[in-house]
């Protein structure tokens, strides 16, 4: 079953949006068509078309009720709580693409003339937290942005002219860690309960001032050669002189489905 929008006027006039429970059967050979061939009939096609018009609907309208469960079960845990931020792709095949927008460039077959094709892939980014026990048990989310992209063509020759070291993070999308960090950290109600987990994508030195600023934790994957103590050594040098506390064994496959084991040394962080 699927949750389709039913949308009415109150007595007063004011617009209401309603939730009706549907079969979404009619609804799943048409994934990319238009919202009446999707829909098959007027009355739920101009529901839809009133959903989607109404400024009141949001994506964190919508997970509102979801954050709350989070929190919720978050404060009847005890102990640390693991939030893991990562971004994921939703990948649409659309006849209007640029009405959605695009994800990333793909490159495809090699062409005749020697260099390789690349097309838009269009679709919708979101970088979500999860709530986890050091157990793995899931607590819900706690902070989810959507987003997508309508320019790719001359960003590299852009990146060549300017330094992204001097551009604000507010204007990156970078910042969309800094605001989960803060958005789940709040959410927790509880700080120094929370270790923020993230790849090397949220190496980001605004991440760790905002950690620090509001007595917080996280472990980050490091992808940058970042100074430490009195600025004469590196973070790698410091720990490769720290004693292991502890090894983890970590099992995976690789894309080929193969069987692979690694061991991850554990060695405790430095006062």
């Amino acid at each position: 079953m699927a949750l389709v929008v039913r949308a009415d006027f109150s007595c007063d006039g004011s617009k209401r949006v309603k939730l009706k429970r549907r079969s979404p059967a009619s609804l799943r050979p048409r994934p990319g068509k238009s919202l009446p061939t999707a829909f098959q009939d007027w009355s739920n096609t101009k529901a839809a078309y009133r959903f989607f018009s109404n400024g009141n609907v949001s994506e964190d309208k919508i997970l509102e009720g979801h954050f709350a469960a989070s929190a919720l079960r978050i404060k009847a845990t005890d102990g640390p709580v693991l939030i893991l931020q990562d971004t994921t792709e939703f990948s649409f095949k659309r006849a209007s693409p640029e009405k959605i927008g695009f994800t990333k460039v793909s490159t495809g077959r090699k062409l005749k003339e020697g260099r390789y094709q690349k097309h838009a892939i269009c679709g919708l980014l979101m970088h979500a937290s999860l709530a986890i026990t050091p157990e793995g048990l899931p607590l819900g989310l706690t902070a989810a942005k959507f987003w997508s992209r309508s320019k790719f063509k001359g960003t590299a020759a852009l990146k060549r002219k300017i330094n992204p070291t001097r551009v604000p993070i507010e204007q990156k999308e970078s910042m969309r860690w800094l605001d989960n960090l803060r958005l789940s950290t709040e959410l927790a109600g509880a700080p120094e309960r929370c270790v923020h987990v993230g790849d090397r994508e949220s190496d980001i030195y605004e991440l760790y001032c905002l950690a620090e600023e509001i007595g917080t934790n996280f472990v980050v994957r490091s992808c940058v050669v970042r100074l430490a103590e009195d600025g004469t050594t590196t973070i790698s040098k410091v720990m490769a002189q720290v004693q292991s506390s502890g090894t983890h064994e970590v099992r995976f496959r690789d894309a080929q489905g193969k069987n692979h084991c690694a061991m991850l040394s554990v060695r405790p962080p430095q006062d």
